[in-house]
């Protein structure tokens, strides 16, 4: 849910916090600047959501040392291992999921659609209303949604399912405070994506 969070205004707290992650950090790539920016959303269709887009355009676009594992990617270019012969990826078509999608062994996707409307489905997934942040290996990528309902929440997706990032533990292995800066924070802090037996959470033993 968009619950609490703004993406069509850069909040100054999320900014700081952002700059506070990431202007220490000598290896971190100079920002693209807002030229750039409005360049790619123009020829895309699209409006970054913000805190992310005055991120790259005046604080950073791109870390080696992460978030994720194999370091936060400048923001128009996909991780080395994604592949060719991929379909297009076509970021203004709405991102089509509001809630965890598990479809490996989904017997009801299964029987219900043919394979190939299921394979459109699955591309829809990976290629539509997202830009890739990096990848944590092993087929696991990391998305910042810019259109469609789930505009400026971070999903994981993988060969196996796609689920977001900073929902409550009740709904999803991954809790934690919903959009790009929740993510960061939560990586800077050094802990799990997913979430463990209760109590193993720090800030919930504070």
């Amino acid at each position: 849910m968009m619950i609490g969070m703004n993406t069509e205004n850069c909040d100054p707290a999320e900014l700081a916090a952002l700059r506070a992650f990431f202007a220490p950090r000598p290896e971190a790539s100079p920002p693209a600047g807002w030229e750039a920016v409005r360049f790619f959303e123009a020829e895309h269709g699209i409006t970054l959501p913000e805190p992310y887009r005055t991120f790259v355009a005046e604080v950073c676009d791109g870390l080696r040392a992460g978030p994720p594992y194999y370091g936060l990617l400048p923001f128009a270019q996909t991780p080395s291992d994604w592949g060719s012969g991929r379909p297009e990826r076509l970021i203004a078509e709405p991102f089509p999921l509001r809630s965890t999608w598990i479809w490996e062994n989904d017997e009801e996707d299964e029987e219900a659609l043919s394979e190939q409307e299921l394979e459109s489905r699955l591309d829809a997934v990976f290629d539509h209303g997202s830009l890739l942040l990096g990848t944590d290996g092993c087929g696991m990528y990391w998305h910042l949604v810019v259109t469609g309902p789930q505009r400026g929440h971070v999903w994981l997706i993988d060969e196996y399912g796609a689920m977001p990032f900073g929902t409550s533990q009740s709904t999803s292995p991954m809790p934690g405070t919903p959009g790009f800066t929740g993510w960061v924070a939560h990586w800077a802090q050094g802990r799990s994506w997913f979430a463990g037996p209760p109590g193993d959470d720090p800030e919930e033993a504070a």
